[in-house]
Parts: structure tokens; C-alpha cells; sequence
């Protein structure tokens, strides 16, 4: 009870940032990308990151990424990760954004809601009805075409949902099959996140203080190199192995 009541100055801050830095980044992402193009909407998208990942130092919080070395450059790039909470998504497109990182979103995420709506619907993302499976595989379609065509990357959560403590939900391999499939010189890497889920421990007020959030990279596997069901055994594997 007492931590809690610790973390309500923290929380009021931490969400101030968050929101005042979705808010102050909306309007610049629309210049950048109909003035400037695709380079520049990019660049304002990173500098968006940067100031979303100073959220956590508001709960005390830190934020790394281990074995980033071990990423391919100059390949079509699949991170598959586990899902825990909103600052996966910070942190991998901050820590992975030179690979050009999209994302495989619910569809929920590109309504009403500023900076990040707007980046998924005109960054070169793709936006997912969870309760339309068959809407889905055209837009998995077009994403491993994408970076396949463009030597960019992009993120999945198999699980589909966050989980709130921590433990890992079951995979679901249909996503990226596709992305594999019309993505055939990809590489997966596998990401293990550890203690997002943290910060939502209480729910969404106030949220939880003094966090280790980590992202490790494990070793990369190419797609052409295995057969589909090797591929997602090792992904898997090497994902949950790595939740502490």
C-alpha cells in the first residue's frame, strides 16, 4: 500500500510526459511527411521515441537492450517478441529504429489516439482486425512484400495480447508464416522483453516504480535456411527460455 502511494506523483508525471509528447509530435509527423516525404516523417518518428522513452525515468524506471550487435544489417529483418505492455512497443521501435521497424498492430490502436495512430496508419504499418482473421492475411501479404522489396523490418507479437504478469500466452504461429512466406530472405530475431509488465502491476493508476525493463536479442535464424516448424520452434523457445 505504501508504494503505491509512493508511485501516484510519479504516475501523474510519467503520464504528463507521455501524453504531452504524443500531443507535441502529432502536428510535426504530419509536416515532416507531407512536406518532406518518408525520410523525414521517419526521423520525427525517432525523435518521438526518444521522448517516449523517458516515460519510465519518471517511474524510476530504466530501459536496455541486449545483443542489438547480433542483427544482420541490409536484410528484411522479422523481430518476434513477447508482449507485456505499451513500453514494448517504445522501446523496440527506440532501440531498433534503425532497421525502420513497423508494426503488425490491432487495428484498435490506428483510431483517435495522437502521434501513434497516425504513424501506424501512414508508416508503413499494418493494422490488424482481431476479430477478422481473414482481413489479416492480405495485410501480412503485403508487409513481408514490403520489407522484403524495401530490406526494412518488422515486429510481431504472437501472442497477440499483452499479458499482465508476466507469463508468457500461448504463440500463435499463422503471422508469421505469412511474413515469412513473402518474405523469404528475412531473418527472425527473436526478442525476449522482461519486467514491461511491471509498470501496469497495479492496473493503469498508479502505475509501478523502480523497473529493470530489458530487451534481449537472441541469435538470428534465417528463413530460407529451415523448414517453417523449426523456425518457430527455435523462435519460441529462445523467447520464452529468456522470460525471468
Amino acid at each position: 500500500m505504501l508504494i503505491k502511494l509512493i508511485a501516484i506523483p510519479f504516475s501523474i508525471l510519467a503520464y504528463f510526459w507521455f501524453l504531452f509528447s504524443l500531443c507535441l509530435f502529432h502536428p510535426i509527423q504530419w509536416i515532416c511527411l507531407k512536406a518532406f516525404g518518408y525520410q523525414a516523417h521517419k526521423r520525427s518518428v525517432d525523435f518521438l521515441d526518444l521522448f517516449l522513452m523517458l516515460t519510465p525515468n519518471f517511474l524510476l524506471s530504466t530501459s536496455k537492450c541486449e545483443n542489438i550487435e547480433l542483427i544482420p544489417t541490409g536484410k528484411p529483418i522479422i523481430f518476434v517478441a513477447n508482449h507485456q505492455g505499451i513500453f514494448d512497443i517504445v522501446g523496440m521501435a527506440w532501440f531498433l529504429r534503425k532497421f525502420h521497424p513497423k508494426f503488425v498492430s490491432k487495428i484498435e490502436l490506428g483510431r483517435n489516439i495522437p502521434s501513434i495512430s497516425f504513424n501506424l496508419t501512414h508508416g508503413g504499418s499494418v493494422l490488424i482486425d482481431r476479430k477478422d482473421p481473414k482481413q489479416a492475411l492480405p495485410l501480412l501479404k503485403k508487409m513481408g512484400e514490403y520489407i522484403e522489396l524495401h530490406k526494412r523490418s518488422t515486429i510481431i507479437y504472437p501472442e497477440g495480447t499483452r499479458t499482465r504478469d508476466g507469463k508468457p500466452k500461448e504463440f500463435a504461429p499463422n503471422g508469421l508464416k505469412i511474413l515469412c512466406k513473402y518474405s523469404p530472405s528475412a531473418i527472425v530475431v527473436p526478442i525476449t522483453i522482461n519486467n514491461s509488465w511491471k509498470a501496469f502491476r497495479y492496473g493503469k493508476f498508479p502505475l509501478g516504480i523502480g523497473n529493470r525493463i530489458t530487451f534481449t536479442i537472441h541469435q538470428p535464424i534465417a528463413v530460407n535456411e529451415v523448414d517453417f516448424n523449426t523456425l518457430f520452434e527455435y523462435t519460441h523457445k529462445a523467447i520464452v527460455d529468456g522470460i525471468k
